[in-house]
């Protein structure tokens, strides 16, 4: 049941494979093949079946079939049963030949099978396969196909059928006329001849070892002829590459005496076919079997043929270098296996045709007689060995070639001739050296090309092939260690071989641990006796600093340590056990860190102390002064190496400061000063360290050689009243004094501070300013050199900080320190405000930081010049832009600069840390706080934050005090919140939260307690970046809020004020954030403000004079109108005490308090009550001389008056008018009839020195005026604007002002009035029946007396003008008139 579904499975599967998808053919393949692995023999039958049953089946499905079955065939072979296999074998030949055509991919699966088979049933596949092949009949292409491929694959099964094969087939190659057929019995014969081959050469293993060459000879021959003198001609290449191809394998079965017969004849032919179109690997394939078969042969023409075998063998080898296909290298390869085979037999031959060929400037010539040599010395060693210095002296030519292909053929060479013992001769240093060289190679060294054709093997592809031939031969090649060591010491010291020094260190590390498993004679090294070798203390010095220089990053630090660590005995035999503690631990900081964290700073640092180390386990001071001479004397090596010759220089100083050969000291630092080349900067920076260092243990005699160097002959020369004048563009003199001053600062850093500080400003100084001032005549002269002051500023920088590190510091009195900063100042301020082009702000920032540090302390005066030199120096730069190198540089030294100045503040800051020097030190930054420019207000914010960070952490608060000026430090700097900046936004915050935590601080706090909403501005900051004005305004109220919470109710007031002036600021948005925090303020904490309401005034008024944005002004008015809702009656007399008339300021104020109707009614019933709290007018003498009298209008009232005029004005005050309108009308129509002929009081109120603005100036004043003016704004206000109108039409409102006619003015209001009145007095409901009833009331009695008052007025005016006693006729006149005034007012009224 099993079998029946596996085969209905693989028959479905099949029927699949009909499909046209290759997809799906290939699945149905391995589908088939996985069935097989578990039944083959039921697949295979299957198959079987399936393709007798469908003839008719396509060949593209009939392959796929027939390749299953081979699969399954091969994984099965040994598990298949015969007949099986002859089931196989017959569908297999019947698919193979049914069809005559070729149809090549069926007719070759069917044929695979078959050799699939055949080797295990090799018996049957040929009785099914010789049935086909009959003699007289041309055999199918398949079956000769077939029977080839069948004898490689079962050699020993198919030989004993050659015989015959080759009796049959002979007769058949005159019977081929097409080419394809041509072509297969050329296949055939090359595969039968390699099979008789491998027959032969496995005899041992043979089932017939009585087989012989000569069995199968006179057939080979035979079928050569027929190959080699017809079908080599044909046209068809393919026809031409199938005889190449079967010529070579031929050849080895031809007899001797046919080949050295044909061989004149065979060679020539094959090498012609390179000219033709034909594959050059089968031509060079056939051509090395011809050569072998000839050279096994003795052949005695063949070396008469070496020359034109030779010349294309070489053109094969030039032209296949450039191989860019698989079958071009194999080309390549069996040309250098011809030369192989031809250097065996004809080595001097050889070598005579190719060492002249080095001489050539041709490049490929060049490259490909090196690799021709490299094959024949790796392959034909014992021919070459009596070769061996003909071939050093030849290849030395290539030597110079700058070519980098040749280069690499040349390290390929050399590692051959390494591995062969060429090496080992003279001249084989010659080679070494050449191969170091390139291992230094970079891209700058590669010499300007020849050929202007790009080269695919680039300097780096030469310089790592070079490093890796070199650690080989030094690691594998046994026979090496005996040259190389210790011949590669030689390079080490030459600069020249710097680049070579990692793989160098690397093989000497090999090379030693070599020797020393040998013992310690053959390691120890006999300087004597190498003459060339350097000395252990130049191996020293160097491989110091080559440990040193950890930025190189090619791991030439580590190798430079182990190699020491090798070297041990062999540079000084008590070093061992320093170094075998020491240089482990170095190694493993190395590895660990991986460039990551150690700075090669602080790496020299450590190489320093190794070599401090190492002089102490030394302890011999004969070898520590030889040591101090070799460094000495490598110093000019370092030439255009800056780093490692400053580190040199520091390594020298540390060595001198050990020994104590004073003498020897002295010299090697008179040395150091008469050879330094002083125009370099990194060479003075080494100089003055070495000195430093020196004077740890030699403080006298360094201090004694500078002053000696001072007065000697050269400095004498350089300093010449001539040469001052004379124009020297290379500043030597300059130079030079400026490496001695930068000496003296080293000094002052290392020497020890005992013996320091008593020489600090007798010895030190003095000489420092002796040659930073040169006289002239007698006249001193200061240098312009910027690297002289640059020099100066760095000494005075040292000398200040190493007094700040001695444990005297405190007790130490600088009596030079005032000067000294003083004439930093004079640096900072002679450099361009507007630029940042070196670094002499930064370091004179730096200076003055060590110097204020110390005592004694600065004057008040000098410390406050040295803040304000210092802000303005730094803020007023233009802004650093960001972009290319340059700018970057710039940006870092902008940085560096303000990082000094930050530095310097804190130091000043520290020295009086008191809320008064806080204050200070703020008051002198406020002008760049309020900068009109980003960038400034930027830096002063970040300065600022700082400064406080600073006090905060060295706050140390003993008892609780007041911080009584917080409320102006925040003030200054809240409404920065909202400035165009996020840098300068967040910055404020911080300084904000800083000032709230100091004043915690101040009330007791602990240094770790959180204040919880000082805590929340921190969380400001992010939402401080969004530029959203509503965003920031509304962060700033948030921060407000935080501030009115912690800020004392003492220091409310200031920081009120203070934060007031930022209204004016140039940026709008820190002006209205003013706003949003002042206003803030006065709603949280309003309430505690009473006291201070006239002072909140004065303030509001001054700003409005200052500025006249709009939107101070709304500021303004919102912060009146919040006080007033607080403190309405306080507001309103502080108001009232401005002087009259009102500037438009003070009337701006006036009407914002009608905004808001009930603070508007509370402000309207305040000034009714000030206008009839007093009498409106009192009566004095109008003049000194004079005893008449007049009416004089009373101040209170007044300017009650001018108040109400302002703030009826307003519409908004409409409800609140008609809230109080009978009170406002009885009260005004009575002022105006009191004031008619009123004249102004000499004192109008106000402070007279206070200035005015150019709005008041401009306004005019009259008591009568001022109310008319009031009533008309209460009329509109009221909704009777029509009676105004009116009223102005009859020219009422002139009437009332004047006396005569007060009463006709007073009458046509009310006559105007009268049906707006009416109305008002007749509209229904009760809702306004209270007011009606007052205000019937009011006009009742306001009209009459109104009227009355203006009569009684004008005749009393009347009568005060006629000074004369009346006549009976006047006083009739004036009753009458009297008279007719009541009556017409009655009527009026009436």
């Amino acid at each position: 049941m099993a079998v029946s579904n596996v085969k209905r499975l693989a028959f479905t599967l099949m029927d699949a494979s009909t499909d046209k998808e290759p997809e799906v053919q290939e699945q149905v393949y391995n589908s088939l093949c996985y069935m097989g692995e578990s039944a083959p023999a039921d697949v295979l039958e299957s198959c079987d079946s399936y393709l007798r049953q469908h003839e008719k089946l396509s060949y593209m499905h009939r392959t796929v079939i027939l390749r299953a079955m081979e699969t399954i065939v091969k994984d099965n072979l040994h598990t298949l049963s015969k007949q099986t296999a002859k089931m196989v074998i017959l569908l297999a030949s019947n698919e193979m030949t049914k069809s005559k055509d070729l149809v090549f991919d069926w007719q070759q699966a069917a044929s695979r099978v078959l050799v699939a088979v055949g080797r295990n049933f090799i018996n049957s596949v040929m009785e099914e396969l010789l049935i086909k092949f009959q003699p007289g009949v041309l055999p199918h292409f398949f079956i000769m196909q077939t029977l080839a491929n069948l004898s490689v694959a079962n050699v020993f099964g198919m030989v004993p059928f050659l015989n015959s094969i080759l009796g049959t087939m002979l007769p058949m190659l005159g019977m081929a006329k097409q080419d394809h057929m041509k072509a297969v019995f050329c296949v055939a014969l090359q595969h039968f001849s390699e099979s008789i081959q491998e027959y032969l050469a496995n005899l041992d293993k043979a089932p017939d070892p009585t087989v012989r060459k000569d069995t199968f000879s006179t057939e080979i021959f035979n079928a050569y002829d027929v190959l080699f003198n017809n079908w080599l001609q044909n046209r068809e290449s393919k026809v031409r590459l199938a005889v190449v191809e079967a010529l070579g394998p031929m050849s080895h079965l031809l007899p001797n005496e046919k080949l050295e017969e044909h061989l004149p004849r065979l060679i020539p032919g094959i090498i012609s076919l390179y000219k033709k179109n034909v594959e050059s690997f089968f031509v060079t394939k056939s051509l090395c079997q011809i050569l072998e078969s000839s050279v096994c042969n003795d052949s005695r023409s063949l070396e008469t043929q070496m020359d034109s075998i030779l010349g294309a063998l070489h053109s094969q080898i030039c032209s296949s270098m450039d191989a860019s296909t698989q079958v071009m290298v194999r080309n390549h390869n069996e040309v250098l296996r011809c030369f192989t085979v031809l250097a065996s037999k004809y080595p001097d031959h050889l070598l005579n045709f190719l060492l002249p060929k080095l001489e050539t400037s041709n490049t490929k010539v060049r490259m490909g007689t090196l690799l021709i040599l490299k094959q024949v010395i790796n392959s034909a060693t014992s021919y070459m060995d009596t070769k061996k210095p003909l071939i050093l002296v030849a290849v030395k030519q290539p030597l110079q070639d700058g070519s980098n292909r040749v280069r690499r053929a040349m390290v390929q060479l050399i590692s051959a001739m390494a591995h062969h013992g060429y090496l080992e001769q003279a001249g084989g240093d010659v080679l070494l050296e050449y191969l170091i060289k390139l291992c230094c190679m970079t891209p700058e060294m590669t010499l300007k090309r020849q050929n202007s054709e790009p080269e695919d093997v680039t300097d780096e592809n030469v310089r790592r092939i070079s490093i890796n031939t070199l650690y080989l031969i030094s690691t594998t090649v046994d026979r090496m260690t005996s040259i190389l060591w210790p011949y590669l010491l030689e390079f080490v010291i030459p600069i020249q071989f710097s680049n070579a020094l990692t793989p160098l260190c690397k093989s000497l590390v090999q090379l030693g641990q070599k020797k020393q498993e040998e013992g310690v004679e053959t390691f120890l090294i006999n300087y004597n006796l190498n003459a060339n070798l350097p000395s252990p203390h130049g191996l020293f010095a160097r491989l110091l600093v080559v440990s040193a220089m950890l930025e190189l990053g090619d791991g030439r630090s580590a190798a430079a340590l182990r190699l020491l660590n090798v070297m041990q005995i062999n540079i000084h035999p008590t070093v061992g056990q320093c170094w075998g503690h020491e240089v482990p631990q170095l190694l493993q900081h190395l590895d660990e860190d991986e460039g990551k964290s150690l700075t090669p700073k602080d790496w020299e640092v450590k190489m320093l102390k190794f070599l401090v180390d190492t002089l102490q386990a030394v302890a011999d001071d004969a070898w520590i002064c030889q040591l101090a001479a070799e460094m000495s004397k490598q110093l000019p090596n370092y030439n255009g190496f800056a780093t490692e010759k400053n580190f040199l220089y520091r390594c020298i100083g540390t060595t001198l400061g050990t020994c104590k050969n004073r003498a020897v000291v002295k010299k090697q630092l008179q040395e150091l000063l008469a050879n330094a080349r002083y125009q370099e900067e990194p060479e003075r920076e080494g100089l003055a360290e070495a000195f430093g260092l020196c004077s740890v243990h030699h403080l006298e005699d360094t201090l004694d050689k500078m002053s000696e160097f001072l007065k000697s002959d050269l400095m004498k020369k350089n300093m010449g009243i001539f040469n001052l004048f004379k124009d020297r563009s290379d500043g030597e003199l300059e130079k030079i004094k400026s490496s001695l001053i930068l000496c003296y600062g080293y000094v002052a850093i290392y020497a020890p501070t005992e013996l320091l500080l008593p020489r600090i400003e007798s010895d030190i100084l003095r000489n420092i300013f002796l040659y930073f001032h040169t006289k002239v005549l007698g006249i001193k002269v200061e240098s312009k050199d910027l690297t002289l002051k640059l020099c100066l500023i760095r000494s005075i920088s040292m000398i200040g900080l190493a007094i700040c590190n001695s444990s005297q510091a405190s007790f130490f009195n600088f009596a030079r320190k005032a000067e000294l900063v003083n004439q930093l100042m004079e640096f900072i301020k002679s450099e361009p405000a507007d630029a940042l082009k070196t670094a002499l702000r930064h370091r004179c920032l730096v200076a003055c930081t060590y110097l204020v540090k110390l005592e004694p302390p600065l004057s008040d005066a000098n410390k406050t010049e040295l803040i304000n030199t210092s802000l303005s120096s730094v803020f007023s730069l233009p802004a650093v832009g960001t972009g290319g190198k340059g700018e970057f540089l710039k940006e870092t030294l902008y940085q560096d600069t303000l990082d000094a100045l930050k530095d310097l503040l804190r130091s000043l800051l520290v020295w009086n840390l008191t809320p008064k020097g806080l204050q200070e030190m703020f008051q002198v930054m406020t002008p760049w706080i309020k900068s009109t420019k980003e960038h400034e207000r930027e830096r002063v914010m970040d300065v600022s934050a700082d400064l406080l960070e600073c006090y905060l952490r060295k706050l140390n608060v003993n008892s609780v005090v007041p911080f009584h000026n917080q409320g102006l430090l925040i003030g200054g700097l809240a409404t920065r919140c909202a400035d165009s900046l996020a840098s300068t936004r967040q910055r404020a915050v911080d300084c904000i939260y800083y000032l709230l935590y100091i004043q915690l601080r101040y009330e007791g706090f602990a240094p770790d307690y959180k204040d919880e909403s000082v805590e929340k501005l921190q969380t400001f900051r992010q939402g401080l970046q969004n530029p959203d004005s509503g965003v920031l305004f509304h962060t700033c109220f948030n921060i407000a809020m935080i501030i009115g919470k912690r800020l004392p109710p003492e220091q409310l007031t200031s920081l009120i004020f203070i934060t007031f002036e930022g209204l004016s600021d140039p940026d709008k948005n820190c002006s209205r954030a003013a706003t949003v925090m002042v206003n803030s303020l006065l709603k949280d904490r309003g309430s505690v403000l009473l006291s201070k309401v006239p002072e909140i005034i004065v303030r509001v008024h001054d700003q409005l004079q200052e500025s006249q944005e709009e939107h101070v002004k709304k500021a303004a008015i919102q912060t009146v109108y919040i006080l007033a809702t607080q403190h309405v009656g306080a507001v309103v007399t502080s108001l009232l005490s401005s002087q009259v008339p009102y500037d438009s300021e003070t009337c701006t104020l006036w009407r914002a308090l009608s905004t808001d109707p009930p603070l508007t009614a509370q402000v309207l019933e305040l000034l009714l009550g000030k206008l009839s709290g007093d009498v409106p007018y009192k009566e004095c003498k109008t003049s000194m001389l004079s005893s008449a009298s007049g009416r004089v209008a009373t101040l209170t009232p007044l300017t009650a008056t001018c108040a109400l005029q302002e703030v009826l004005s307003a519409p908004e005050s409409a409800p609140a008018v008609l809230e109080l309108y009978p009170q406002l009308f009885t009260a005004l129509l009575l002022r105006i009839s009191a004031m008619v002929g009123v004249q102004l009081p000499k004192n109008l109120g106000g402070n007279k020195e206070k200035k005015s603005s150019g709005s008041s100036s401009s306004r005019t004043l009259d008591p009568c005026s001022s109310a008319v003016e009031a009533l008309k704004f209460m009329l509109i206000q009221g909704g009777c604007e029509e009676v105004t109108l009116s009223v102005e039409a009859d020219s009422g409102w002139e009437n009332m002002k004047k006396e005569d006619s007060h009463h006709v003015g007073v009458a046509a209001l009310s006559r105007r009035h009268r049906a707006d009145l009416w109305k008002f007095l007749t509209a229904p409901g009760q809702r306004n029946r209270s007011r009606r009833v007052k205000l019937l009331e009011a006009l009742r009695t306001a009209l009459p007396v109104a009227g009355l008052t203006a009569t009684k007025g004008c005749l009393e005016s009347q009568d005060r003008r006629k000074r004369t006693v009346p006549s009976q006729t006047q006083r009739k006149v004036t009753a009458k008139t009297r008279g007719n005034a009541r009556r017409n007012l009655q009527k009026h009224l009436d």
